[in-house]
């Protein structure tokens, strides 16, 4: 099963500084056919303007993962972590048994960014933050993992749940594949031109697409751009 969710039909909120779209219930956007998938219970597309961002506030059992689009955020927390996290790289926060930390765009240009929390396999823990660069190169008409609750994937930030962020950079007519387990949840969006899932879905940019059921998941760009995609229980 591929379910398409055009961006269009997304939750929203609009706070000025801030313009969030909400591929699962969030805050104020409730839609009970879209409380998660699988483990996976955020994926906001968040849009924040310069000189502003998120003051010190409270997590706690929630990975917590940043994908940065376009622009740059500055992380901070109590533990005495700072670090800048650029276009195309990731942050991983493991809120653990509790963490205040804050997320600003520093810079007078706008942020673009994804937010993805996942349920971790078990509470608590000591909470961590860790931040990594991901050259396009790297990922270059594949699917690399980003973010991995297993240890296979050492040079994947690492996540306290049984679950992958995968990205992939695709240029016009490439292909990537990803060979998934039918009982998971797979959720795949379009960051930055059009791509085509399995044959039978096309997604445009910002679109989301929930998988289960299936055993190879077969992106195929139409336009240039990246395919973000998680892999969760």
């Amino acid at each position: 099963m591929i379910e398409h969710r055009p961006f269009n039909s997304l939750g929203k909120a609009d706070h000025g500084w801030l313009k969030g779209k909400f591929h699962f219930s969030f805050a104020d956007y409730f839609d009970p056919a879209r409380m998660g998938w699988g483990a996976l219970r955020v994926w906001n597309d968040d849009e924040i303007a310069g000189k502003s961002g998120f003051p010190p506030h409270p997590h706690r059992d929630m990975e917590i993962i940043t994908y940065v689009r376009e622009g740059a955020v500055t992380h901070e927390d109590n533990m005495g972590n700072k670090g800048r996290t650029s276009r195309g790289d990731v942050q991983v926060m493991s809120a653990g048994t509790g963490v205040r930390h804050s997320e600003y765009n520093l810079d007078d240009t706008l942020l673009r960014m994804f937010q993805i929390w996942i349920i971790p396999d078990k509470p608590g823990g000591e909470p961590t933050w860790g931040a990594r660069r991901f050259p396009e190169g790297d990922r270059s008409g594949r699917f690399v993992a980003l973010a991995s609750g297993f240890a296979e994937d050492a040079d994947a930030l690492p996540i306290r749940a049984s679950a992958r962020l995968l990205g992939a950079s695709l240029k016009k007519g490439e292909t990537a594949t990803y060979t998934l387990d039918p009982t998971r949840h797979a959720y795949l969006v379009s960051s930055g031109g059009r791509l085509e899932v399995n044959g039978v879905v096309v997604l445009e940019n910002r679109d989301g697409a929930a998988v289960t059921g299936e055993t190879e998941l077969k992106v195929t760009a139409l336009e240039d751009g990246d395919a973000v995609l998680v892999d969760a229980a």
